[in-house]
């Protein structure tokens, strides 16, 4: 041993030469022992060990310890309140994806593995919608789930009819998406699940999840339910006056999901921009409310990879959300050529489009651009939209274009389907078309935007060129971090074990930093964590 040795030492190990590894598979495996610490030994030629005894002198055989790694857990990161508040193993959730592409085999799947999974309630009906909760509620009659609950501007009575079917069957979670102001809804829902505790503390009952990508979005959610909303709930009935007045106490939300650059809608903002702001943020608005528990951050759009789940949580993140990568899974509500479609896609195969929440807005959603025309000829009927003030206004020669290559049927086809879907759903949407022409297309093109999503899931085989498929450049991401691994095919992603393998490479890729930032070099095809079939 060298006195440059010494020098160099933090400490000296002491242990069986057997137990010494140099090869680079050897090394892999010590860093996947997380239950067990990690000694770095350089004595001539750089060592790993996970056993040895270690002393701050150099005695007779003692070998220079140039790094040490203690033991980690797998769920040591993120907040531990998610998962105590949650009843989950680990800090991340599945996000929902309408049209139940978060199926409830998913989300029945996620929770028996102690993974929180959101339903994708949006689009369903109410008699599917209550069909679906009932069929999680049988399966996971302690949790955990959460159900979707999305904003609807120019429907509110489906949002109404959506919080009345979570507050019927105590659904206690909800992941609140697409809100760019409060509605009487959801705080509704928030302070239908209040009530005091025998030491006067507010119990909350009803939990919500808001992924928002807006400052001023995050602080209506991290800020207590407006008094006015309220005083509007008690008088109606709905709440209580206790109720109105515990609600004042406690934030709107209980989690706020950083929505970075992800399918679907979103503002396709990059994380570590918008992640830390939204931290800093949180952290002024607890100063002024002091609640007990504060708002937690968590981060979503991109989070594909052991990398970027780790370094979300490096960020700061509570918890993490998946988005995407579920899209392809065997338990997604999609149809298998939309999950081949996906699981195909690079970073750069997606593109922004309109949607038919928000068609009139010009608000756009993230969606796969390969195998699918779904984005141009949407965009075409927008431009229509913004062009025309009626139907009738549409050129004949154009008319005949998108009634031939979008629509297939007549736009006069078109318009008798689409009154008689509003007619049963929201009888106010025909008399509203009735008498405003702009509004009368709008409904006939949402016809188009709307089932476009729904042919996705269901599978139309004639329909293939207009799927919108919701997916954001982590899908692209994913699919080159698991090629040549058994999760490259469609038929092999189970969400769990997509979870799963990202929490368990997360864990190895923090080692590794650990160990790069100590000053000491690894081989280099070890230094990244691929999927393995078998886990510890």
């Amino acid at each position: 041993m060298t006195q440059a040795m010494i020098n160099k030492a933090i400490n000296f190990w002491f242990g069986s030469q057997d137990s010494l590894y140099q090869n680079a598979e050897d090394i892999k495996e010590c860093l996947l022992s997380y239950q067990q610490p990690v000694y770095v030994i350089t004595d001539g030629i750089q060592s790993f060990s996970n056993e040895g005894v270690i002393s701050s002198q150099p005695d007779s055989g003692g070998k220079p310890l140039t790094a040490m790694l203690s033991p980690i857990q797998e769920n040591q990161f993120g907040s531990q309140s998610f998962l105590k508040d949650y009843g989950v193993n680990w800090a991340v959730y599945l996000g929902a994806m309408a049209n139940a592409i978060t199926s409830v085999e998913m989300v029945v799947a996620a929770g028996k593995a102690g993974i929180l999974a959101s339903f994708g309630a949006a689009g369903l009906s109410m008699a599917k919608l209550e069909e679906s909760i009932l069929a999680i509620k049988a399966a996971l009659p302690n949790g955990p789930f959460a159900c979707n609950l999305i904003n609807n501007i120019y429907e509110p009575i489906i949002e109404e009819q959506t919080v009345a079917l979570y507050l019927k069957h105590q659904v206690r979670v909800i992941e609140a998406s697409a809100y760019l102001r409060l509605s009487g809804n959801i705080v509704h829902y928030r302070a239908a699940g209040l009530s005091r505790t025998a030491d006067g503390s507010v119990k909350i009952a009803n939990r919500i999840i808001a992924k928002v990508s807006r400052k001023e979005v995050a602080q209506k959610f991290i800020e207590p339910a407006p008094q006015r909303m309220l005083d509007e709930l008690v008088q109606s009935g709905k709440i209580t006056a206790e109720q109105a007045e515990l609600a004042a106490l406690v934030p709107v939300a209980d989690d706020i999901t950083v929505e970075a650059d992800s399918g679907g809608h979103t503002d396709n903002r990059p994380l570590v921009s918008l992640l830390p702001t939204m931290i800093a943020y949180r952290d002024e608005l607890q100063v002024k409310h002091q609640y007990p528990q504060a708002v937690r951050i968590g981060a979503g759009g991109g989070i594909s990879t052991p990398a970027s789940v780790l370094a979300a949580y490096m960020m700061g993140a509570d918890y993490v959300v998946t988005g995407s990568i579920n899209h392809a899974s065997v338990e997604s509500g999609a149809c298998l050529h939309t999950r081949e479609l996906l699981c195909k896609a690079g970073m750069a195969d997606v593109i922004m489009a309109p949607c038919a929440d928000m068609f009139e807005m010009g608000v756009k959603v993230q969606v796969l651009r390969s195998g699918t025309f779904y984005a141009m000829r949407a965009q075409k009927l927008y431009e229509l939209y913004s062009k025309y003030e009626s139907i009738e206004d549409i050129p004949v020669a154009e008319r005949e274009k998108i009634e031939k290559q979008i629509f297939k049927q007549t736009l006069d086809q078109i318009w008798e389907g689409t009154k008689q879907f509003f007619a049963e759903r929201d009888p106010q949407q025909v008399a509203k078309a009735e008498a405003d022409p702009h509004k009368k297309m709008a409904l006939i093109f949402r016809w188009y935007l709307g089932l476009s999503s729904r042919w996705s899931v269901i599978g139309d085989k004639e329909r293939e060129m207009d799927y919108q498929i919701w997916c954001g450049p982590g899908m692209g991401t994913f699919n080159d971090w698991v090629k040549g691994t058994y999760l490259e095919g469609p038929q092999n992603r189970s969400v769990v074990d997509i979870t799963r393998q990202l929490l368990r490479g997360c864990a190895y890729q923090y080692r590794v930093q650990q160990i790069l930032l100590s000053g000491v070099q690894l081989p280099t095809q070890i230094r990244t964590y691929y999927p393995e079939k078998t886990l510890i």
